[in-house]
């Protein structure tokens, strides 16, 4: 394929990974809303061989110990090698080996981002539209300004302005629990608490909840111990009128799918705590005390039917948003990305290789979005078929739990 325009629309991992991948074809331009830098507030991310995959593939390089490497999975973050389930008293009840590295959204951006041109990324804007034009496609912003190209992914998230525009009966459905989140310092876990939990992926089930722990880089991608963080993420149920309130701050104000941690309500807050007081084991308690600003994430499904529009495609939670328990969420946006640049430069003409990108990655995001859904049904208060109360019980209890989360091997079967 000869050299053409790429019009990337999202400057989030999705979009990154997309613009690294299409430049070796593409000039390409990665757009942006967020006026700021993006942070990623401290989420967590499990990392597969999946998405190791994709970063050779881009040639991601990172700085170790003053040294430029080549990525690898080892160098994204923490590696864990056991799961560890405490019971309410604190009580080690089970131990499950599994090998895997535990990295954070920011360090993961930091490296992407720096291995992406500047010049080509271009912040504060807000796409309006996407306009077909005879032999190409543009995007036009709210600033007025219009970017024209031969292709556009749209890479831009839950909230996809693009999704919105091709699909815009697919919409966020909250699966009815939320997951407050928080990163710990680990300079501030006592040394007792550190030995316990700090080198495990570490796991507690409360009645109908989940949560869960596990360390990551530091402030400023710090990786050297004493100066990582321990990442939580506790699932609690709640319907739709506990949601509202959830998302309601201390002015009255609800806010539409997410809350920015700092307008959560004090009182939403203080709940949560008294909650962690009366239902975690005391490592968790422990921990839970040491939290600042907690995150509040609500948990919802979204899943496409399509994925190619003629000259746009949609990617990663653009087009599929599954619910945390996999962690395939990246190694899904990555996928996408490398499936659309291989079939790109495959075939001299865009909408027939964003079909073949389609062929492939329609199936895997819905495999994704079953699973998750497995794993998700212990969490929900109501259930609908047999297999949602088989599911419910099944991933209620340790044994599966350690075995079946942020894992990957349902897809080789």
């Amino acid at each position: 394929m000869s050299e053409g325009r790429a019009i990337v629309i999202g400057g989030s991992l999705a979009g990154l990974l997309a613009g690294l991948l299409l430049r070796r074809q593409f000039t390409v331009d990665i757009y942006e809303r967020a006026g700021a830098e993006l942070a990623g507030r401290g989420a967590g991310i499990v990392t597969h061989a999946l998405l190791s995959e994709v970063l050779d593939a881009a040639d991601i390089t990172g700085r170790q110990d003053g040294a430029i490497q080549q990525s690898s999975v080892q160098d994204l973050g923490v590696e864990v090698r056991t799961r560890r389930f405490f019971d309410r008293d604190g009580r080690v009840g089970l131990d499950y080996p599994y090998r895997q590295t535990l990295t954070s959204w920011d360090r993961l951006y930091d490296l992407l981002r720096r291995a992406f041109p500047p010049s080509h990324y271009h912040r504060g804007k807000e796409l309006v539209a996407v306009e077909e034009r005879a032999g190409g496609v543009a995007a036009r912003f709210a600033d007025g300004s219009v970017a024209e190209g031969d292709l556009l992914v749209g890479a831009d998230g839950l909230r996809s302005t693009v999704r919105a525009q091709f699909l815009p009966e697919v919409t966020p459905i909250y699966v009815g629990y939320a997951a407050w989140r928080a990163l710990v310092p680990e300079r501030a876990i006592a040394p007792d608490l550190h030995a316990q939990i700090f080198d495990h992926l570490s796991f507690g089930l409360p009645p109908g909840e989940q949560i869960l722990g596990y360390p990551v880089a530091g402030l400023n991608n710090d990786l050297c111990p004493g100066r990582r963080r321990y990442n939580l993420v506790w699932y609690r149920p709640a319907d739709r009128l506990q949601l509202e309130r959830l998302l309601t701050d201390d002015a009255g104000t609800t806010h539409a799918v997410s809350i920015p941690p700092p307008l959560i309500s004090r009182a939403v807050i203080a709940e949560m705590r008294e909650a962690a007081e009366s239902l975690l084991a005391p490592q968790f308690r422990d921990l839970i005390r040491l939290v600042g600003r907690p995150m509040l994430q609500a948990i919802y499904d979204i899943e496409s039917p399509r994925m190619a529009f003629g000259r746009v495609a949609i990617i990663g939670d653009a087009a599929f948003v599954a619910r945390p328990h996999v962690g395939a969420g990246v190694a899904k946006a990555a996928q996408d990305a490398l499936a659309l640049a291989r079939a790109l430069a495959r075939t001299g003409e865009v909408a027939t290789a964003l079909k073949e990108m389609e062929a492939t990655q329609l199936p895997f995001g819905r495999r994704i979005i079953a699973r998750a859904r497995e794993l998700g049904a212990c969490l929900q208060r109501h259930h609908t078929t047999a297999a949602e109360r088989d599911n419910a019980a099944r991933f209620r209890t340790p044994e599966a739990t350690l075995r079946e989360t942020a894992t990957l091997e349902f897809l080789e079967r």
